[in-house]
């Protein structure tokens, strides 16, 4: 199985800041980790920050990825808190990866469950393969960023096992 890793944001697109914290490279330390475990248990791996969406998915479906997986970290108004997944309203494999993402952090983390959701980000649309965007939490919320701060790998060990249960 390929699994197509895009930490969200990057070149010149920082994405959101908060409490000393920059998304894009959260995304990244996160999606190293995720890389890190699915290739200890087989799956192929390709790990791809660009700031061109259009881009990335150009190069997910050309690699032919079998699953798409974008590692984002959410801003708001500095009290919302938790995590999200989004997938592509029409994809019910896509669906079916959020769900197992969402279950993983929740089950793993102090985090608020804000379920799975569905959107038409262009990461979700234009990719040909299962994709979902994951929002591991608020940047811009104290407790949030703590944990992005201190349990990165605890983020990419539950985003790897809900990669794994999509197979299981």
């Amino acid at each position: 199985m390929k699994i197509f890793l895009n930490p969200g944001h990057g070149g010149n697109d920082s994405g959101a800041i908060g409490h000393g914290l920059i998304e894009r490279d959260v995304a990244l330390l996160i999606a190293r980790r995720v890389e890190h475990y699915l290739l200890a248990v087989g799956y192929e791996t390709l790990l791809f920050q660009f700031d061109g969406l259009q881009t990335i998915c150009d190069k997910a479906n050309s690699w032919g990825a079998d699953l798409f997986v974008s590692i984002h970290c959410n801003a708001a108004n500095g009290s919302a808190k938790g995590a999200e997944t989004y997938y592509f309203t029409d994809s019910r494999a896509g669906r079916k990866l959020a769900n197992h993402i969402q279950r993983q952090l929740i089950n793993s983390l102090p985090l608020v469950d804000r379920g799975i959701k569905t959107a038409n980000f262009v990461v979700l649309t234009n990719t040909i393969m299962p994709a979902v965007l994951v929002e591991t939490a608020f940047i811009d919320n104290a407790h949030d960023a703590a944990l992005l701060r201190d349990k990165q790998d605890d983020f990419a060990r539950a985003i790897a096992r809900g990669v794994s249960d999509n197979f299981a």
